[in-house]
């Protein structure tokens, strides 16, 4: 369990002595053609240091990368700002949003399908902005007006990523009491809801409810998030998110747990069709 800078400096040197394996070259070789010494590829690859874009550019360069979305994918766990702004935005957030924040939202404009446990709050992507205000305001008590407005504007620019071409395929299961929990008054809470009911039918958002009926289960022990990739599935992780930062979990055994968890609680909660008349019935009683 580490910090997500750690994680994706570990992840980035793991794809690239992949690649440089696929590539047939030793590391000596590979320090050679990109003009280094042979310690500074094992740093790369250990995660021992980091490694800036222009280093990542010469190596992909060095072992014949020319998929771009792959080449866009390591350059972002670099921390590049290169590439398509759309995967680039929250740079522009710096001085507000906090690093643990920026690498999620760095994670979800790249992933190509998020699973996600929701015990609290509606999930971020699916958030009307006045629901996001009031999340905000909860959180951050006594925080300027105009803080406020940059988060909720930061929260709804993720939601880019839903109606990017393709989408991040979302999966949410969602405690009752995500839905019953009035946040922002009965009106706000009202049009919240009707807006899970319209992402419900979007082809790529899957929406479970777990009922408080379905009594106790392993997602008690607090919400989760699971980002998977689809040029390489060694670059998935698990976010848990905390008060004052999130936590990464990459081992591949973590991963299984918690894959494991969101299918079992897949399974206990009500199946999409059924979900999207309970919220449907939610939204009629708010």
């Amino acid at each position: 369990m580490q910090h997500g800078p750690a994680v994706r400096r570990r992840k980035l040197g793991a794809e690239l002595r992949a690649l440089r394996t696929s590539a047939g070259l030793t590391s000596g070789e590979a320090a050679r053609l990109a003009g280094w010494h042979q310690s500074k590829v094992s740093r790369i690859e250990t995660g021992a240091s980091g490694v800036k874009p222009p280093d990542v550019r010469l190596l992909l360069d060095v072992y014949g990368v020319a998929d771009p979305q792959l080449r866009e994918l390591l350059l972002v766990l670099s921390g590049s700002g290169d590439g398509d702004d759309r995967h680039h935005w929250w740079h522009a957030y710096r001085g507000v949003l906090p690093p643990t924040y920026r690498d999620f939202i760095s994670l979800e404009s790249q992933a190509s399908a998020m699973r996600t446990l929701e015990t609290t709050v509606i999930p971020g992507l699916l958030q009307t902005p006045e629901y996001a205000r009031a999340v905000t305001e909860a959180a951050l008590e006594g925080a300027s007006e105009e803080r406020l407005d940059t988060l909720v504007e930061v929260r709804l620019a993720r939601q880019d990523v839903l109606r990017a071409t393709p989408p991040l395929e979302l999966s949410a299961i969602l405690d009752e009491a995500v839905l019953r929990r009035e946040v922002g008054g009965p009106g706000v809470m009202a049009r919240q809801l009707n807006r899970l009911v319209e992402a419900a039918r979007l082809p790529h958002v899957r929406l479970q409810v777990l009922p408080f009926g379905a009594g106790a289960h392993i997602g008690m022990t607090g919400p989760f998030v699971i980002f998977s990739f689809s040029r390489t599935s060694d670059l998935d992780v698990v976010v848990l998110d905390h008060l004052t930062s999130s936590l990464h979990l990459e081992r591949k055994e973590d991963l299984r747990v918690y894959s494991e968890a969101f299918d079992a609680l897949s399974i206990h909660a009500l199946s999409p069709e059924d979900s999207l008349d309970f919220i449907a019935g939610a939204a009629a009683g708010a």
